[in-house]
């Protein structure tokens, strides 16, 4: 039997014109998409890509593999279907934070809950990109756009705690222009047994450009993100001269130069049990502390399709292989007379 052939990048490709706006970060979590499959050693007919509705529901379209475009916020329900169905296929979702955390926030939740083996890549780029500007649940408050002139009054949703507090076990995040960063992130999830949840930031330079340049620019990004790596302390800052400490029950950040050190600040640990501290985590934002970006959360836990798969052989077993006979008469069972009246 000869060995199966070795992947590249190129196999991932379709002959379908890729239809995003010249510049969008799509295009950058395409190609790293692209990147990671090959070195993953998958057979390609075992990856399913899954969308809703957005920009980054053409998804499928790229990708030679298997996919589905589905409906609005509803690729979650569907992804769980399949890997119900089909538990040995490797499938992805891609959605965007108004199609996972809008319409379909409550599947989002629910497949996060449930540990069902599916990877979720949320492009984030806190606007409606597809429906022409309008603002999003993770928009920041004061956001002028079509539907919100005067600035919005909503509070945001932070993708990482809604994750995080559904008790989801494998919670990221990573940036569309970080390639190398982007990658390493997409392997460690399709590694987890059990859902991966990844937050990407993805620029729109139509209708929201620039919303993440205070992190992106290579004049600010030191001093703006913290680099989140299991077993090294929260330590950031172009010349790495500051840390994040935990001080009681508060996060803080501390400057070395006022006597602190690497060695009091805290040590990352996402195979934490305990959500809290990854939970505090996902909560920093500027002006008081550094944007976090890398993995919060990787636990192990049973998956939904497994329990479900052994309770169904359990059944099986105890009512008889194949019986239909069996398993149409167990349980509780009625009889409807003529007259309507039941026994």
């Amino acid at each position: 039997m000869s060995a199966p052939a070795t992947l590249t990048k190129k196999d991932f490709q379709t002959d379908q014109e890729v239809r995003w706006c010249p510049g969008c970060g799509d295009y950058a979590i395409l190609s790293a998409v692209q990147a990671v499959f090959p070195e993953l050693g998958i057979p390609r007919e075992k990856f399913v890509i899954v969308s809703g509705i957005g920009c980054s529901s053409r998804f499928p379209y790229y990708m030679n593999t298997y996919g589905f475009h589905t409906i609005h916020g509803r690729a979650p329900a569907v992804a769980t279907g399949l890997k119900l169905a089909r538990p040995e296929l490797e499938v992805w979702i891609a959605t965007g934070d108004g199609d996972a955390l809008s319409i379909g926030g409550n599947h989002l939740i629910h497949t996060l809950r449930r540990n069902v083996g599916v990877k979720i890549l949320l492009f984030n780029n806190r606007i409606y990109g597809l429906t022409k500007g309008q603002y999003s649940p993770t928009s920041e408050v004061g956001k002028r756009t079509k539907s919100t002139p005067y600035g919005s009054i909503d509070y945001p949703f932070n993708a990482l705690s809604v994750a995080i507090g559904t008790g989801a076990t494998f919670v990221a995040r990573s940036i569309d222009v970080f390639q190398a960063h982007l990658k390493e992130t997409l392997k460690a999830a399709a590694a987890h047994h059990g859902t991966a949840f990844v937050e990407i930031y993805q620029n729109c330079n139509i209708f929201n450009d620039k919303a993440f340049a205070h992190l992106t620019e290579k004049e600010v990004r030191d001093d703006a993100l913290v680099y989140l790596q299991h077993g090294r302390p929260l330590v950031f800052g172009k010349a790495k001269d500051r840390g994040v400490r935990l001080n009681g029950t508060e996060l803080e950040v501390v400057r070395f130069a006022d006597g602190f050190g690497p060695d009091d600040c805290l040590v990352w640990d996402e195979t934490r049990s305990n959500p809290a501290i990854a939970f505090m985590v996902a909560q920093m934002e500027p002006p008081r502390f550094p944007v976090p970006i890398g993995v919060l959360r990787r636990v192990e836990m049973p998956t939904f399709e497994s329990g479900v798969a052994a309770q169904t052989e359990q059944e099986i077993g105890r009512k008889g292989v194949g019986s239909l006979d069996k398993l149409l008469h167990s349980g509780d069972l009625w009889t409807v007379r003529p007259d309507g009246s039941i026994a």
